[in-house]
């Protein structure tokens, strides 16, 4: 994850000098276009009469729609431009290092970071739909916490159940699959009067058998082929969450159904 977080945070990086130039070049070309435009207009205006080598060329250019259409096509590119800054604040998000004191932070911010991250995984492919990601979420306030550890128990989670997905649908037929049928639910919730944040993440896959579920804690312990998983990952979830900070990490299972997981975590954390 450490590793992982340094190449997130080169990447950001690299990624907001190249657009920031972009963006103060789109403000820069809307202003210039914006004065040829003013130009055009004057020169209709007292010059009705244009050379007919000019009103040809204004034709066959189309001059007219390009006029209507090239401020649409600015402003498309300022969106795509705005749309990228927030990938790269969402990269920074999901690769915070954490300081040596836990400071105050958006559980929500770390969530969607690590759904920008796994976002590749969710996307269809050759054998499944898309997974769809439905979000509820409630007001939080901030928590001191170290969120770039949460944020490992967040992809962890996420990704554990993306694979059970895979999983239960495994050896069906692409179009036996009905589309929006995979999913994962993500909600949240302030219990006031106890200051408690709860965080609930749950798929819709085959669920987990209970002599399995007895053990997914367990250190070292893992369901997976060798080489695709270590066993670490759930363990220390559990130890990010209830040892670091004094929250509660809980999975409830029904076969047939799905799995879901409950973080915990006062909001005094």
């Amino acid at each position: 994850m450490a590793t992982l977080g340094n190449l997130v945070a080169g990447v950001a990086h690299e990624i907001n000098n190249p657009i920031a130039f972009l963006k103060g070049s789109l403000n820069n070309a809307q202003d210039y276009i914006q004065e040829i435009f003013t130009y055009i207009n004057c020169l209709h205006k007292y010059h009705p009469q244009l050379a007919p080598e000019v009103t040809n060329i204004a034709q066959e250019i189309d001059l007219e729609y390009i006029t209507e259409d090239l401020q649409k096509l600015l402003n498309s590119m300022n969106l795509a431009s705005e749309r990228i800054e927030e990938i790269s604040a969402s990269l920074r998000t999901f690769s915070r290092a954490d300081t040596l004191e836990k400071v105050p932070c958006n559980l929500h911010e770390g969530i969607d970071s690590t759904l920008l991250i796994l976002k590749y995984r969710l996307k269809a492919n050759d054998k499944r739909p898309a997974i769809e990601i439905i979000k509820n979420y409630s007001n939080l306030p901030k928590i001191n916490c170290f969120l770039g550890q949460l944020n490992q128990v967040f992809t962890n989670i996420i990704a554990n159940a993306i694979d059970a997905i895979d999983t239960s649908i495994s050896g069906q037929i692409f179009a036996d699959i009905p589309a929006k049928s995979l999913e994962i639910n993500i909600y949240t919730k302030f219990l006031t009067q106890e200051k408690m944040i709860i965080i609930c993440i749950n798929d819709n896959a085959g669920g987990i058998p209970e002599e399995i579920k007895n053990h997914i804690f367990d250190h070292l312990f893992t369901t997976k082929e060798v080489g695709k998983g270590t066993g670490l990952g759930l363990a220390i979830a559990r130890q990010i969450v209830e040892e670091t900070h004094n929250g509660k990490l809980t999975c409830n299972s029904t076969l047939g159904q799905g799995t879901e997981f409950m973080i915990e975590i006062p909001a005094s954390s």
